[in-house]
């Protein structure tokens, strides 16, 4: 028990001091899954709908498989990916591999499903009775997408969250796209690999107190937005 209560006094050193070394990880960690969510939102938002919204051909199909790559493991993402991006593959020359673009664009692909299947499921589950009501008052096109949104927001707001504790939190990507490399690529995840590998406990727990405050903190805002509506 001495150790575990060693590391964490020396956890809580490292964070108060801010040593520089722990808190590259988490700014690279921070950036990556933030713009990750953010491009999957712009991507997945519109996908959702359509799904959720409209009925075609082949609808069920299509569902079946984004419901079931919500299960995908995240280092096969890292394989596929890895597959592409390096020199040898058809992406090679974008230099992605080794690199912070490298493992947003692994992420995207990792957390995409998650972001489509939720906000299908909320716009499914809304009420039959708005759609006909905003098209009685004359709403179309955008106006429709918007509002119906705006009525799952709390749903969708869930879905965003759940996708985003995805990204902070997976391995398989950010260590074989990103390679872990020390002030560039290494993420608080692959962080916490290396350093308990090492036996560097202080380090791990530091950035494992991180990354559950950075979940605590991203759930915290979804439950204080529904309190104020």
């Amino acid at each position: 028990m001495e150790y575990l209560i060693e590391g964490f006094l020396n956890a809580f050193h490292l964070l108060f001091t801010g040593d520089e070394e722990t808190y590259s990880a988490v700014f690279t960690t921070v950036h990556v899954s933030s713009m990750s969510i953010i491009i999957s939102l712009i991507i997945g938002l519109p996908a959702g709908f359509i799904l959720g919204y409209y009925e075609f051909t082949g609808k069920k199909q299509i569902r079946a498989v984004v419901d079931t790559l919500l299960a995908l493991p995240t280092v096969v993402v890292g394989l596929l990916v890895y597959a592409f991006v390096t020199r040898k593959g058809p992406l090679g020359d974008f230099n992605l591999l080794f690199e912070v673009s490298g493992i947003i664009v692994g992420q995207v692909l990792l957390i995409l499903p998650i972001v489509i299947s939720l906000s299908a499921t909320a716009i499914e589950s809304l009420d039959e009775r708005l759609k006909n009501t905003l098209i009685t008052l004359g709403a179309r096109g955008n106006t429709i997408i918007i509002s119906s949104l705006y009525e799952a927001r709390f749903a969708i707001m869930a879905a965003a969250v759940n996708a985003y504790s995805r990204a902070i939190s997976e391995v398989g990507v950010s260590m074989m796209i990103g390679g872990n490399i020390k002030w560039h690529t290494r993420t608080i995840t692959t962080a916490i690999a290396l350093e308990t590998g090492k036996g560097q406990f202080a380090m791990g727990i530091a950035l494992g107190i991180v990354l559950l405050a950075i979940g605590f903190f991203v759930n915290w805002v979804l439950i204080f937005f529904k309190k104020r509506a």
